[in-house]
């Protein structure tokens, strides 16, 4: 009889969840049968939203061009997990569907912060969905702005506010910022980051906290107004609270605790992987939310399931980190080499080369996704920069 496996989400967890569980049940036997839920048909390269926002057409592809044949796929938005009746009740159209299993995986992701600041919902766009950073778009293309604030100096905001000076020269940017600008990088890197956000025009503010978003300024912590036509705000992610909701045990930002193996510490037939759940390194820590952990989580669910089923115990080595990869516009980047408890090292890529190196790696997730290559020397070579960022560390290594 075959094993039920419903997979929540289709980010690149979930997907890479999915896909490598049909692949163990159709190269090695598992008996299998999976199941996909997404509340979409399709799949969004996340690591690609800033550059919608800057009015790119990316980054958007069927997800029947990633599955296998063998995968389920419904379309729904989750609305509750029975963990004891291990059910799901998926929301399909005007209709509830409840979808049996004996495995689950939940990848449900993250989504944007929206209570950093009083006037933030009402007020600030985002970029860490789609729609928001389409809508982005066009109120650049509509509105034609004198200025716009990003909020917000990690990584996502980085990205953001390069690109859309890169894309909107005219366009007054500023970077806001709590602490140093590419704070976790090693000095030179730190050094790059802020020549190219003065040749790009940006104003950074850093060490500067918002105390309220309206719809023509924001408002600092020291009282000042920074005037502004649009806000963005990129201050953090936030998961459902799907997870905490069933009753699966969580951390304090409504994380699931899981294992080595991505499973859940309180519900051994539960699995969760990507931004949902709340993963220690190598050094204890929980790993950052990103696509480079969403990926591997995904494949190590995947394989954990299948071992189980056939009565080996899974690897269960801590994740560690091998490198950050920032964009800075379409023609400048910048690859931070890291430690696996990601602490930088002193070797960086910057200025073009970066910028080809990041382009090659946000390719190959989804390449790993989509597909194999048209031999495995290439499937192997895309598997390998896809795991580029990320991997298993034996022994907890650092």
């Amino acid at each position: 009889m075959a094993h039920e496996l419903l997979v929540l989400g289709a980010g690149y967890a979930g997907l890479a969840a999915a896909r490598h569980a049909a692949h163990h049940a159709r190269h090695h036997g598992s008996p299998l049968r999976v199941t996909l839920v997404n509340a979409t048909d399709t799949f969004v390269e996340r690591v690609r939203l800033h550059e919608v926002a800057a009015g790119r057409d990316v980054g958007v592809h069927p997800l029947s061009d990633s599955l296998d044949p063998s995968v389920d796929l419904v379309v729904g938005r989750v609305e509750a997990l029975d963990l004891t009746g291990r059910a799901v009740d998926v929301r399909v159209g005007e209709r509830v569907r409840t979808l049996s299993y004996d495995t689950l995986v939940h990848a449900l992701g993250s989504a944007a912060a929206r209570d950093g600041a009083p006037g933030v919902a009402e007020h600030a766009a985002s970029i860490a969905g789609l729609e928001g950073a389409r809508d982005l778009a066009r109120r650049i293309a509509t509105e034609r702005p004198r200025t716009l604030t990003v909020v917000g100096g990690g990584l996502t905001g980085l990205e953001a506010v390069t690109e859309l000076a890169e894309a909107h020269p005219d366009l007054r940017a500023h970077l806001i910022t709590s602490g140093p600008v590419a704070a976790d990088t090693d000095p030179r890197g730190r050094a790059h980051v802020l020549r190219v956000l003065d040749r790009l025009g940006v104003a950074v503010h850093e060490h500067t906290r918002v105390a309220a978003v309206e719809a023509d300024h924001v408002k600092l912590e020291d009282g000042d107004l920074l005037e502004t036509d649009l806000t963005v705000w990129n201050a953090g992610f936030t998961v459902p609270s799907t997870a905490a909701d069933a009753g699966l045990a969580v951390d304090g930002d409504g994380r699931a605790l899981v294992d080595g193996t991505q499973r859940s510490v309180s519900h051994p037939d539960v699995y969760v992987v990507g931004d949902a759940a709340h993963v220690d390194g190598v050094d204890g820590r929980a790993l950052r939310m990103s696509c480079a952990m969403g990926l591997p989580m995904g494949w190590s669910s995947a394989d954990a399931i299948a071992a189980r089923l056939a009565g080996r115990e899974p690897d269960a080595s801590p994740f560690g980190y091998l490198t950050r990869c920032v964009s800075l516009g379409r023609r400048d980047g910048l690859v931070q080499f890291v430690r696996a408890d990601d602490s930088p090292r002193r070797l960086v890529l910057t200025g073009r080369t970066a910028a080809r190196v990041k382009e090659m790696i946000v390719v190959s997730a989804y390449g790993g996704l989509k597909g194999h290559g048209r031999s495995r020397l290439q499937a192997d070579a895309v598997l390998s920069l896809a795991r580029g960022s990320a991997r298993r560390f034996p022994g907890g290594r650092a």
